[in-house]
């Protein structure tokens, strides 16, 4: 593995962007994020020396190990797989992203039981404006024919 000599490659960038045009300078300085940091230094002098400016070179923005967590809560339970994915699918069209939890242990079967069904969850935000929508959407099962004769 060879080792990059840090005088010589702020020579070899300082030479390469003095042989570019302004607008290509201009353009460099506009993905400057993705510049290593003796590429920026070396792209500052050569805007410095030329009386241009294009604002802050910015460093790239550091990346987060650690992962984002949404609180989610649980609007519904189901027993059965097919009603689950109904209302999501309600909620999906509306707009509202929702997520079902323990959809693959309930499709095995009697599982169910043992996870108290599936759950439906959205962002603590929007459990007001989704209940609205599921119970909006519950329609009432008509009427058997024997009620509906007498």
């Amino acid at each position: 593995m060879t080792m990059i000599d840090p005088e010589q490659e702020k020579r070899r960038l300082a030479e390469l962007y003095a042989g570019q045009t302004d607008g290509e300078l201009e353009e460099v300085a506009g993905q400057a994020c993705d510049l290593t940091e003796w590429a920026r230094e070396a792209l500052r002098a050569e805007l410095a020396k030329r009386g241009l400016y294009v604002g802050p070179l910015e460093e790239p923005a550091q990346e987060e190990d650690t992962p984002m967590f949404r609180q989610l809560v649980t609007i519904r339970s189901f027993w059965y797989l097919a009603e689950a994915e109904l209302a999501k699918g309600l909620l999906d069209s509306a707009g509202i992203e929702c997520f079902l939890f323990d959809e693959n242990i309930v499709g095995l079967g009697w599982y169910a039981n043992a996870v108290h069904g599936v759950k439906l969850r959205v962002d603590a935000e929007n459990v007001e404006t989704a209940n609205r929508i599921l119970e909006e959407s519950m329609v009432q099962a008509p009427p058997d024919e024997d009620e509906s004769q007498t």
